[in-house]
């Protein structure tokens, strides 16, 4: 499949701002095997006196704008045209826990993707005992595996709580979004990954996009309208890093667009940063991710 995406992040502000400094990370990653950036353009208006772009520690791209001027309004846009193929079938070959924590000791390397980064709690992703409860509940009747037992869960997830676009926000704490059995894409994501976590299987957090014109006939996805969040599970040495809508309770196809990973939002928020101002602000965030044959 081939889509043009386009992002827009709007910061608005009822006085002027000035000394900002925006970081982002926003630019679909180019995956060998996976997806292909064809063209990529990440622009600011007002221009920023100064950018400059990086690489963080999980290989995701990432650029700060600076803005010394006082200025009122701040429009970040990304628009990119990305191919992604499908994945080929696999068969499970994941191991069960016991087998998957000797898999993991013997992992060496300490790389972006090596698991050992994302087992253990991080600013996001609490260790919760009610999650680790969930989660032993749900496996003890799934049979199989590490891959079978993350369906499960994200099933369990998407079967149990409701997409609500008002029932959070970006800080609202994982375990309220449980308790209330309501949430957005960040929530379903934060609590599968506590879940598996407990679990002792290693799971890391994807933003991304998602396709915003379903195929004819197919229901509109949740969480379309901006940028989405799924989850990716370390499933054994033979398998790898397996990826998972819990959302959507979808395996990830060509759907699916990955900007960036890390252990939880934290380390793949779109944009954060800071400026000098008494005003107040609001922000918006649209996105259009529209295969290339529609978009004529």
């Amino acid at each position: 499949m081939l889509y043009d995406i386009r992002l827009e992040l709007s910061h608005s502000y009822s006085g002027r701002a000035s000394g900002a400094r925006h970081l982002t990370r926003v630019v679909p990653a180019a995956l060998p095997g996976r997806q292909v950036v064809r063209t990529s353009l990440l622009s600011c208006a007002p221009l920023a006196d100064t950018r400059h772009s990086f690489r963080d520690f999980f290989g995701n791209e990432a650029t700060v704008f600076y803005h010394d001027r006082p200025h009122d309004e701040m429009i970040v846009t990304m628009q990119a045209r990305v191919a992604c193929e499908a994945p080929e079938a696999q068969l499970d070959m994941s191991p069960d826990r016991a087998r998957l924590a000797q898999e993991i000791a013997q992992v060496s390397a300490l790389g972006p993707d090596a698991p050992h980064h994302f087992l253990g709690p991080s600013p996001r992703v609490p260790a919760r005992s009610e999650l680790a409860s969930f989660a032993r509940q749900i496996v003890a009747e799934t049979r199989g595996g590490a891959l079978p037992q993350m369906r499960a869960l994200g099933r369990a997830l998407h079967r149990e709580m409701k997409f609500d676009a008002s029932a959070t926000t970006v800080e609202t704490p994982m375990i309220e979004a449980f308790e209330k059995r309501h949430g957005v894409c960040q929530d379903f994501s934060h609590i599968l990954i506590a879940a598996l976590r407990s679990l002792g299987i290693p799971a890391r957090y994807v933003s991304g996009f998602l396709r915003t014109l379903p195929p004819p006939g197919k229901p509109r996805l949740e969480g379309a309208d901006a940028m989405h969040a799924w989850v990716s599970a370390w499933c054994g040495a033979d398998m790898g890093w397996i990826e998972y809508d819990p959302t959507n309770d979808l395996s990830i196809e060509t759907d699916h667009i990955v900007v960036a990973y890390g252990r939880d939002y934290s380390d793949v928020s779109p944009i954060k940063g800071v400026l000098r101002t008494a005003a107040q602000g609001t922000s918006s965030q649209g996105v259009d991710m529209i295969p290339v044959e529609e978009a004529a």
